[in-house]
């Protein structure tokens, strides 16, 4: 499939010195790419443990965009970091044709890892439990790889190292606003998948991720003694009557298709057995896998909050913080991403489940089409650990596999 249109024509020898050159078809690219994974696999491992090492949270990947920006350099490549000092935006190939961005994402979590690999986190309370490690390493390869074969280049490319996922709603916004997408035709990205066996790439059409917003819901009233709620108004009778009535209500008032879910994650009021308490709390999340659905989901559950709490008497202040749309991959991109994995044999391409996760990808495709997939890293043993665990690893033969799948979509496009 080609984004650039481009076609051969037919000329005889004699005019055929008048017309431009052709740009090599993919095979020759593909050649550079195996040859450079073939000196570089080690690299690839190195530069993950590295950066898997020496973790940096949301907004302070600094020495992780620094460490990026020193390899792309001695590439021969230009960048630059984005307004925040964390984050790199770098272009390479010909800048008269469709441009196809990748991204990747770079900050770690506030979480302890409990691997007790040798390349353990060094930062107290941080570490890559999400596989942005992996992530970084996948694109960086990818790009020095695609450096050297940038005269084979059919489009131009945009690399997109994204600072800030792991914080609603996501470092992509700032990207976005820094001209990230500007010029960009479409973009793509990999994500770790602990559950897909290594050398397997998750894919599917449509939504692959959702919809991720926080519902806050702050409750007052003037309290009282229990043995007479009818003298004041009873907050705990309030809480329940939400905790149960507002994920019940919007199960009927969605299309149960576009896999809708609201969860309480936290709630709290009172302490005495014998008092009604004036102050409450609930928090959770409510999730989508459609796009036209999340526009709607604030409003309602305004609406709902408001019906169930008005015969209660209770006062209530509902905070709704939108977080990111979902990730609804197009069909063309879908198919760049086949035509990348079936390169590499018919057995890595799999199926993939739709994911209730949130995923800040979802603002790049706000700007562009794309397509989002998952790299398997399982290694085919032992049990699958979850994303976000603190012994989260990965099998880091599938590094190799995640820039074979993103340079064969720019070699193949």
């Amino acid at each position: 499939m080609s984004v650039s249109g481009q076609q051969a024509g037919t000329a005889d020898a004699e005019s055929a010195s008048t017309l431009p050159a052709l740009t090599p078809g993919p095979a020759a690219g593909l050649e550079i790419v195996d040859a450079w994974l073939a000196e570089h696999a080690d690299d690839l491992v190195r530069w993950r443990r590295h950066i898997h090492a020496n973790p940096e949270l949301s907004r302070a990947e600094f020495a992780t965009t620094e460490f990026v920006g020193e390899w792309l350099t001695k590439a021969g490549l230009d960048y630059e970091v984005l307004p925040g000092g964390t984050g790199i935006v770098c272009d390479l190939g010909p800048t008269d044709r469709p441009r196809i961005a990748l991204r990747a994402d770079m900050d770690a979590l506030p979480m302890q890892e409990f691997t007790g690999l040798p390349f353990s986190s060094t930062a107290p309370g941080v570490s890559h439990a999400c596989g942005h490690d992996a992530h970084t390493t996948v694109l960086l390869g990818a790009a020095l790889a695609l450096a050297e074969a940038e005269e084979t280049l059919p489009v131009g490319v945009r690399l997109i190292f994204q600072p800030a996922e792991e914080v609603m709603p996501g470092g992509a916004l700032d990207a976005v606003a820094a001209g990230a997408m500007v010029g960009v035709d479409r973009i793509f990205a990999l994500h770790c998948d602990p559950r897909l066996e290594v050398g397997k790439i998750g894919l599917r059409t449509g939504a692959i991720t959702s919809a991720a917003d926080t519902v806050e819901l702050i409750l007052d009233s003037p309290g009282g003694h229990t043995s007479r709620p009818h003298l004041t108004s009873d907050l705990v009778y309030a809480i329940g009557t939400v905790i149960t009535g507002l994920p019940g209500l919007l199960s009927r008032r969605v299309d149960p298709r576009t896999s809708t879910v609201m969860v309480w994650g936290a709630v709290s009021a009172g302490k005495a057995p014998n008092a009604i308490p004036q102050t409450g709390m609930l928090t959770g999340t409510v999730r989508t896998g459609d796009h036209a659905t999340w526009e709607l989901l604030e409003p309602l559950v305004r609406e709902i909050v408001e019906g169930l709490l008005a015969p209660t008497g209770v006062r209530f202040q509902l905070n709704y913080k939108r977080g990111v749309p979902p990730v609804v991959n197009d069909p063309i991109s879908v198919a760049m991403f086949e035509n990348s994995i079936l390169a590499m044999g018919p057995e890595a391409l799999a199926d993939t489940p739709q994911s209730g996760g949130g995923e800040d990808f979802s603002w790049y495709l706000e700007e562009a089409p794309g397509a989002m997939a998952r790299l398997g890293v399982w290694s085919g043993e032992g049990e699958q650990l979850d994303l976000h665990q603190p012994t989260f690893d990965i099998d880091e033969r599938a590094l190799e596999v995640g820039v074979r799948t993103l340079t064969g979509i720019v070699l193949h496009a």
